[in-house]
């Protein structure tokens, strides 16, 4: 089973609980295919991802494929100043003999097993993902309805935890329907990769049970149980932004799957914290109050 990750240096620090708690909460590991597409990542910090695995006593496959975000995508509305979020739009491009593929955002915790899905009936959908809500409730709702014409009612995911059936994507040649939105709208496209995505799904997506992408937003309690689940740590500050130790009550929950070393590697202040912490100021201060 392919499993596909977009990361970046920003990305690094919440993507070892993410793959730590992948490993360990799935029945057969040596059936998982992992892909990293890589935007800034330099052999240190790969190989530090290929020692994770090997403590974790990964057995299933792993790759890394480098793209240039920016290059890519630098003409689209970026998000916090950066575009690797687009890096899931590669993934039938980059995966051209494949049939299916899981794309898992870094700021995950995998509490259940993802070979559920293995054998998962798209009933000819591109695409298998969580129902959000219906796009009135969303912050691209006004691309949806004014530029798509949309109807209020039609249902939207978020892109965090994506099923895409990449045979079906072919068939309907999809990369091309992307290209065309891209082209039209690049600068309206509120939450990137996100709106591009249920752009091309017209509302019509396989529903994941709502487990597959359960969201866990700063300073909220996670009101259910935290087993047999795939929590989203959505929103900023992350648990392991700065002050996210004490904004975010899922900081715990996050800290039992980051290894000392990856802890010792990843989430010591640094100049790239501060960046982001600079970039996401507002949300911090907002949550702060």
């Amino acid at each position: 089973m392919n499993i596909v990750f977009s990361i970046n240096k920003f990305g690094l620090t919440g993507l070892g609980a993410t793959l730590v708690s992948l490993i360990r909460n799935c029945s057969n590991n040596a059936d998982l295919a992992l892909v990293f597409l890589c935007s800034d990542i330099n052999t240190h910090d790969k190989q530090n991802i290929k020692n994770l695995l090997v403590n974790e006593n990964f057995t299933g496959r792993a790759k890394f494929i480098d793209f240039d975000a920016k290059k890519e995508f630098g003409h689209l509305k970026a998000l916090h100043g950066d575009y690797t979020c687009y890096g899931r739009l590669l993934i039938p491009k980059l995966l051209p003999s494949e049939d299916q593929a899981l794309y898992l955002d870094a700021d995950l915790l995998v509490l259940l097993d993802v070979l559920e899905l293995k054998e998962f009936n798209f009933n000819e959908k591109i695409l298998a993902a969580v129902y959000g809500s219906t796009i009135t409730y969303t912050l691209d709702k006004r691309f949806f309805l004014d530029k798509l014409k949309w109807k209020d009612t039609t249902a939207y995911f978020n892109s965090g935890v994506i099923l895409f059936n990449l045979k079906q994507w072919r068939i309907y040649n999809i990369n091309a329907k992307v290209k065309a939105l891209i082209e039209k709208y690049p600068l309206d496209l509120t939450s990137h990769d996100q709106t591009l995505l249920n752009a091309v799904s017209n509302g019509q997506f396989e529903r994941l049970p709502s487990k597959f992408n359960t969201a866990w937003l700063p300073g909220k309690n996670q009101a259910h149980n935290l087993e047999d689940k795939i929590i989203h740590f959505i929103g900023s500050p992350k648990p392991w932004d700065m002050v996210g130790k004490i904004i975010h009550n899922g900081y715990r929950s996050w800290l039992g799957y980051t290894t000392k070393n990856w802890k010792k590697k990843y989430c010591k202040t640094n100049i790239n914290k501060l960046k982001r912490a600079w970039k996401i100021r507002r949300s911090i201060i907002k949550k702060l109050k």
